[in-house]
């Protein structure tokens, strides 16, 4: 028998966000396998999957709260969890939709019609060039109907089962939207994964919610690699303060409140909307920060950490007085690599942070927010070194009080030349035109393998095949490692090349690589050639060419 849900209430709500998650978490490599080249590096589940375990996980620390609330709470969460620009897309859907709900204490089919509609123009307004054929196509669809069929449907379940079968549909057609799609025999990887999360609601709302073995959320082994340890002595100020103001009014003044606050501190981040504030904030003085939002509201959620403590080296505090003054250089640096010979060439470049991601391990927003509280500089310099890591990027920009620069670097090598391109006297708006510049000149080639059999560009690609990407098109397929890396250089050398660098991956033997690089050496002698080991996975080997 069909359920009789006629309303969602706050603890319907919240299991409907925690088993969305949980689908999604169990079915996340089915997401992944949809990429559209067929390489090894697929992650768009994965991202999809840590974006909603951090909402959910900000959702359970809730005891109680309204429905406004917890989506409120889930859309933060989100916010700082999100991985890829799937992750972004996601949790800008999550904003949307607390944004509409923010004021019900329960919500029949057309309050949720009206939530996804909002969900969907908020991803919409956040994509500078929206694709159709993608998440953001399966979300605006989803919306439109629910809206047509909520004016007569009023049984939740129903309701959610039409949903997901139009979605379903919509999805079907997206190789049509989209010729890679089309081309790579696959439906939109991003637009499946909105599926789940739906496909998860329905089963809280029929009471069949798969069992969470509260998948304590684990945020993936990004992890962030200081070139100095972080030393005491270099803290300003002791105490991480967090708490969350609920104001009891629509709207508050945000930006009056971060104006009073950020004298108390630094790495201040405040965020919210309607009645509830976040705030986190490095401060000597916890009780006046505390005081200052109790002139807003009551508090909840309060979190305040010693950093001197947690770090096993309290400073004397004779000597706290000299810290205040530390002077801020002028620029920092934050950038992304994965492999140990790369992540060291970064840190060759005296990079600040150097966080270990890239293919299938992207950084989250809070990751990079992590990155950027450590660093004292008037100008911070972003560098993801990845397409699908510059969303990421980009939001933390908007979030944090620090100025920020991102460089839209898409490959390793970009991330090289635009560091080479940086000039300390240069201003921050000098640097990043010409670091801009730079990074057009540069031409990146990939080689991994293919994990499924497939085609592109009339191209016959069998699994396991070895795949040369040349700045993000494949353009070689063979079965040889060095045959397809010679046969991708003859496609992407020209006579205008001067330097080619060659980095070799954790598979490659430098020997292997050697020979390689001799090959190289011999056919295009106009050039200077490079190699260097970089200890990526996945791919055998990066090359750059200037």
């Amino acid at each position: 028998m069909k359920s009789e849900y006629i309303y969602i209430d706050q603890q319907l709500f919240k299991e409907m966000l925690i088993a969305g998650a949980n689908k999604l978490e169990s079915n996340k490599e089915i997401v992944d396998s949809l990429n559209v080249f067929p390489v090894p590096d697929g992650d768009t589940g994965t991202n999809m999957s840590l974006t909603m375990q951090s909402a959910v996980k900000e959702i359970k620390k809730m005891k109680n709260g309204s429905l406004g609330e917890i989506a409120s709470s889930a859309a933060h969460g989100s916010l700082m969890g999100a991985r890829g620009n799937s992750g972004v897309i996601l949790s800008q859907l999550l904003r949307g939709l607390a944004s509409s709900v923010k004021d019900k204490e329960k919500i029949n089919t057309r309050d949720l019609a009206k939530a996804i509609k909002m969900a969907s123009d908020t991803a919409y307004k956040a994509v500078m060039k929206p694709v159709e054929g993608t998440i953001l196509t399966i979300a605006r669809e989803s919306a439109d109907y629910a809206l047509r069929i909520a004016q007569k449907e009023k049984n939740m379940l129903i309701f959610m089962e039409q949903v997901i079968l139009h979605a379903k549909e919509t999805l079907q057609k997206t190789p049509d939207m989209l010729k890679v799609l089309k081309e790579a025999g696959v439906v939109d990887s991003g637009g499946k994964g909105l599926i789940y999360i739906f496909e998860g609601a329905l089963e809280a709302i029929s009471g069949q919610m798969i069992s969470a073995e509260d998948l304590d959320m684990v945020a993936g082994d990004v992890k962030v690699v200081d070139s100095d340890e972080h030393e005491d002595s270099n803290i300003k100020f002791g105490y991480c303060t967090e708490f969350i103001i609920n104001t009891g009014i629509k709207n508050p003044d945000i930006e009056k409140l971060k104006d009073t606050m950020q004298v108390y501190g630094d790495s201040m981040l405040v965020v919210g909307s309607d009645e509830l504030i976040k705030v986190h904030i490095h401060t000597n003085n916890p009780g006046q920060v505390l005081e200052e939002g109790l002139k807003l509201g009551y508090l909840q959620d309060i979190k305040i950490d010693n950093m001197r403590l947690q770090h096993r080296n309290l400073e004397d505090m004779e000597n706290k007085e000299s810290t205040y003054n530390i002077p801020k250089k002028k620029y920092g640096f934050i950038t992304v690599a994965k492999g140990k010979g790369l992540v060291d060439i970064f840190k060759d470049f005296d990079i600040d942070h150097v966080i270990e991601g890239g293919q299938t391990m992207n950084p989250s927003t809070e990751d990079f927010l992590k990155a950027i509280e450590d660093i004292e500089a008037e100008t911070i310099i972003i560098l993801p070194n990845n397409s699908n890591i510059i969303m990421a990027a980009n939001q933390v920009k908007e979030i944090s009080d620090k100025n920020i620069i991102v460089i839209p670097t898409k490959t390793i090598p970009q991330g090289i030349a635009a560091l080479m391109a940086f000039n300390l006297e240069n201003s921050p708006e000098e640097n990043e035109e010409e670091m801009n510049e730079i990074i057009k000149t540069v031409k990146t080639g990939e080689i991994t393998y293919a994990v499924r059999d497939t085609s592109f560009n009339d191209i016959q690609i069998k699994k396991d095949d070895i795949l040369g990407i040349g700045d993000s098109e494949i353009q070689s397929v063979g079965k040889d490692i060095f045959k397809t890396t010679i046969d991708l250089l003859e496609r992407m050398v020209t006579e205008d090349s001067e330097i080619i660098t060659v980095f070799y991956g954790e598979d490659i033997e430098e020997e292997e690589a050697e020979k390689l690089v001799e090959k190289i050496e011999e056919i295009y002698t106009e050039c200077d050639v490079e190699l260097y080991y970089g200890g990526q996975p996945l791919y055998y080997y990066i090359i750059s060419i200037e």
